[in-house]
């Protein structure tokens, strides 16, 4: 119905591609989005969530790099942890946890980015900093190892879950 209207794009995309519809498809919906807009910059963080939940995590930190040069000031959605999550997948530990950290800070009562530091302390192998982070998590939520369906690459999805389930003591 709003087939010209960017924001609306956007937001289709992103809760269509969660829900899962073809994740191809729902880029090519922020793409246009992008089209129609070049300087909207929820639509550059939407489509670096859709490119990592695809399973491109540098073109995610680029979009959502994007997204924060377009809106410095303003907090537009979860920028700092998509670089943060995209970084994780990326399996470069080093530059996550800052990032989560920050992305914990912006939002402390978010449970997804404890649970991208708490995987990413256990591949680590920083047990009890994970273990310290599950602890807040379960004060947040109590799901800790939650359905991660929405990422489609098998092996981004599996780094993800056994570092939660590591984390929570669930895999030893």
């Amino acid at each position: 119905m709003a087939g010209d209207d960017a924001g609306v794009l956007a937001n289709a995309a992103q809760a269509l591609a969660y829900f899962g519809e073809d994740i191809g498809a729902m880029i090519a919906l922020v793409d246009r989005a992008l089209a129609l807009n070049p300087n909207f910059a929820r639509g550059w963080l939407v489509s670096g969530t859709l490119r990592l939940w695809a399973g491109q995590p540098d073109i995610a930190i680029k979009h959502a790099e994007a997204s924060l040069r377009l809106s410095p000031r303003v907090r537009i959605g979860t920028s700092v942890l998509v670089i943060g999550a995209a970084h994780f997948a990326s399996r470069r530990f080093g530059e996550t946890v800052p990032k989560l950290l920050l992305a914990i800070q912006e939002d402390p009562g978010f449970p997804l980015p404890h649970r991208c530091l708490a995987a990413c302390y256990a591949h680590m192998g920083r047990l009890d900093d994970a273990q310290a982070i599950v602890e807040r998590l379960r004060a947040i939520s109590p799901v800790v190892v939650p359905d991660a369906s929405f990422l489609r690459n098998p092996e981004h999805q599996e780094l993800f879950l056994s570092g939660l389930r590591l984390a929570a003591g669930e895999e030893t």
